[in-house]
């Protein structure tokens, strides 16, 4: 069984020539990857660098910088402890299963190496199978695919169908296309769909594959998202990258039943969040790595067209990078006409966040709850989330807020918050716990073993939590004690 598979790259798709990259099974031949561009940080825009593969076992990986001599070397998160040897401009080292990585040369973090080691994938679909419908690179007419799965969906053979876009580039030519029910579509490792993919009003959807949605082009259409997903239920999204999407990389409007596995995405613009709930419940989020230059996920109740409560959302196994704004945001839009929603029942855990930086006091926090427009935000879970680096920001912002932008009144409540294992250590601006009014409090928030700068906290401590008198029942505790 060969544990490694690499794919070849679009021929038309421009490279990035910064870094060469090749891997291979222990003493076995080595491979080249295909080094894709990918753009980060709204701040200044500028190129870094991307390549995956998908590995079982144990694979060797050789990375050698082309732009400049190496001094030092970050491989990220550092707390996976990714040992290398240094040999002139090339490092060495072995990864068992797979990561998602940013190789750091010199300190320099926007011209970094971002290294996907996936999964092998499981019951990929194949070409000759009858239910699969191939498609070939090129210029795609949406009428034209449609028809192919309506045509298909008379073959009684099999109820689910799959549009398999083969490696290279596709275009689809009216920029969006719709998926129907009960169908996958599978962008194969080394496609290129250039366009945007929607379900509405759909069920039992999958968008899979090693593939890449690449929107870097679409720069009139401000409003295009990377996957659309709405009023739908049971839709899974699994092993692809979202690039450079004017707007969010996945959003989730008055859907259920959602699933997001390894999926990958890089941003520039704004509002280009990474991946937006509102109005949705049975969200289940997991090894993901997220670069966008606004909010890597963001949670909220009822906002354009989508109404009601959101609940029972789980992120899991995850890294996130916010060039701008917040790693995590939960609370700031609900319908405050209807005396607000309910989102509750959210679980963080197993995150790394290797960068929070935001220059505007009223969006600092890495583990952000701004609970607006009449919301009542409760019963939520931060657990074993390490914070590597806080350029600008702070590390926790709970809030109940009016914020003048977004908000024609303030939130109603939050209670029943646990941040349980979380560490930072560097600088950042105090964390902040506020209560919007005596009527409009935060109430009942633990922190379980909290350790800032190797610190546990086991009280508040002004310059690094500063809570207001609208803050109530905050709970500091460590392995030995409890401190009111």
């Amino acid at each position: 069984m060969d544990d490694l598979q690499v794919y070849k790259a679009p021929k038309d798709f421009p490279g990035r020539e910064d870094y060469k990259v090749r891997v291979r099974q222990p003493e076995g031949e080595w491979h080249s990857l295909f080094i894709y561009e990918v753009k980060v940080d709204m701040h200044e825009v500028r190129p870094a660098s991307m390549a995956y593969f998908d590995l079982e076992g144990t694979v060797e990986v050789e990375v050698t910088c082309l732009y400049t001599e190496i001094d030092c070397v970050n491989i990220a998160p550092a707390s996976r402890e990714v040992t290398y040897e240094h040999h002139g401009n090339t490092i060495l080292f072995k990864l068992t299963g797979p990561q998602k990585l940013s190789i750091e040369i010199n300190g320099d973090i926007f011209r970094n190496l971002h290294l996907f080691a996936n999964p092998k994938e499981k019951d990929a679909p194949q070409p000759e199978d009858a239910n699969v419908l191939v498609v070939q690179p090129g210029i795609h007419r949406k009428p034209d695919l449609l028809r192919l799965l309506e045509n298909a969906a008379a073959d009684p053979r099999e109820k689910r169908k799959v549009l398999y876009f083969a490696p290279g580039t596709h275009y689809i030519e009216e920029t969006v296309l719709p998926v129907p029910s009960e169908t996958t579509v599978y962008l194969a490792g080394g496609s290129v769909l250039v366009g945007s993919l929607v379900c509405e009003g759909v069920h039992d959807v999958s968008i899979r594959g090693r593939g890449i949605i690449y929107l870097a082009d679409f720069h009139r259409f401000s409003a295009f998202r990377g996957i659309r997903i709405v009023f739908s239920r049971s839709i899974n999204v699994e092993g692809i990258t979202v690039i450079d999407p004017p707007h969010y990389s996945i959003f989730i409007g008055q859907s259920e039943q959602i699933v997001i596995d390894n999926f990958k995405s890089f941003s520039t613009r704004g509002w280009s969040d990474g991946i937006d709930i509102m109005s949705s419940s049975e969200i289940r989020i997991r090894d993901v790595f997220m670069r966008n230059s606004d909010d890597c996920i963001a949670i909220y109740g009822s906002r354009w067209d989508f109404y009601g409560d959101t609940r029972n959302i789980s992120v899991h196994d995850s890294i996130l990078w916010a060039d701008v704004a917040h790693p995590l945001m939960i609370g700031t839009h609900g319908d405050h006409e209807r005396n607000g929603d309910v989102i509750e029942s959210i679980v963080f855990a197993n995150i790394y966040i290797l960068n929070h930086h935001e220059p505007q006091e009223n969006y600092w926090g890495a583990l952000a709850i701004n609970a607006g427009d009449r919301n009542k935000v409760c019963n939520v879970l931060y657990e074993n989330i390490r914070v590597e680096r806080i350029e600008q920001g702070q590390l926790i912002d709970v809030r109940v807020v009016y914020n003048k932008d977004y908000n024609p009144e303030p939130g109603t409540s939050i209670r029943d918050i646990t941040f349980r294992d979380i560490s930072y250590s560097g600088r950042a601006n105090p964390s902040r716990i506020y209560g919007y009014d005596e009527e409009r409090a935060v109430e009942n928030v633990t922190f379980v073993n909290l350790r800032i700068n190797g610190e546990l906290m086991d009280a508040p401590r002004p310059e690094l939590i500063d809570i207001n008198h609208f803050a109530k029942n905050i709970l500091f505790v460590t392995e030995k004690n409890t401190v009111v």
